[in-house]
């Protein structure tokens, strides 16, 4: 079975998501690093306008956003708790809030002068203030709407004040983790881990529940080449799907984006729809024909 690709960047929050959701589920898989922001000419061609990283790739078939990883994930492991399908509707909730409001206030409280400053130094200054005018280009066009520093910070302290309180055991809820876990990981991961924020002090339980999940690591996985991974597309053939649903867009050319931030539109055939995923059919002319994956929840179709 060909190993699962991962296409991200070290200082990406949802990147560092899946790397630890992979290591918990204990997969090997193969890593392709790409820049910050745009031009990614690997992920057009696979992508189309998607800007999201992470984005991961199994064989012809690319998976787009990571609800939809962590759904591949399962799909590989067998792990279910790492979905959303099937959990309780408080976990539902809780994902989904701390999955955009409490992620968005953790970039905004975390960027300040030190995290730009390990940005120059992880690249370069030219870079740094390139990187910055595009996140503020994006964060124009969201339909977000963005706290202010201080407002932030006290989301994200009431946040992990929440979350003191519901771990009475291991985990946010039980003593196993589950999406809730690794969804509430990543934004504390930005703000304790790059940002160096000592916000965590007050808090041992959530201190000690930071280092469980570290602890998960980020599995066995190794370097490839983008070209190496765009052979993988080309070699392969997108998996079979038995029933399109019956969305009346199917079988229609259509424009899939993000409802949130980062709204720069997909287009393609639309080849497969229910009430939780997309899929959409895309050719190029150097890998042939895929399959790119989205979530229904947090995306808009449209005719094209």
């Amino acid at each position: 079975m060909q190993d699962l690709i991962l296409f991200h960047y070290a200082m990406s929050p949802f990147s560092e998501k899946i790397r630890v959701m992979l290591g918990y589920a204990d997969l090997s898989w193969q890593s392709v690093t790409v820049k910050e922001m745009p031009p990614r000419p690997v992920l057009s061609i696979l992508a189309g306008g998607y800007r999201k990283v992470p984005i991961a790739q199994s064989g012809a078939d690319v998976i787009c956003d990571s609800r939809a990883i962590a759904d591949e994930i399962v799909r590989l492991s067998g792990k279910k708790e790492l979905g959303l399908a099937g959990q309780p509707q408080e976990v539902v909730d809780f994902v989904r809030s701390t999955d955009l409001e409490v992620f968005l206030a953790c970039v905004i409280a975390a960027s300040d002068g030190r995290m730009l400053k390990k940005l120059v130094r992880e690249t370069s200054l030219f870079h740094a203030l390139r990187f910055l005018k595009d996140r503020i280009a994006m964060g124009r066009k969201s339909r977000v709407k963005a706290l202010r520093g201080p407002q932030a910070k006290e989301k994200v302290l009431s946040h992990i004040s929440k979350m003191e309180s519901m771990l009475g055991a291991d985990f946010l809820f039980g003593n196993s983790p589950c999406i809730a876990d690794f969804s509430a990981y990543h934004g504390l991961w930005f703000v304790c881990d790059l940002a160096e924020k000592p916000w965590l002090r007050d808090y041992p339980k959530v201190q000690a529940w930071m280092e469980r999940m570290r602890a998960f690591g980020h599995g066995d996985f190794r370097e490839i080449t983008a070209e190496q991974a765009l052979n993988v597309a080309r070699d392969a053939m997108p998996r079979a799907i038995e029933a399109a649903g019956d969305d009346p867009l199917v079988g229609k050319n259509v424009e899939v984006a993000p409802d949130d931030y980062g709204r720069d539109p997909v287009s393609g055939k639309l080849v497969y729809a229910d009430n939780q995923s997309l899929v959409l059919g895309r050719s190029h002319k150097r890998v042939g024909q895929v399959h790119v994956h989205f979530p229904r929840q947090g995306f808009a179709v449209k005719p094209a």
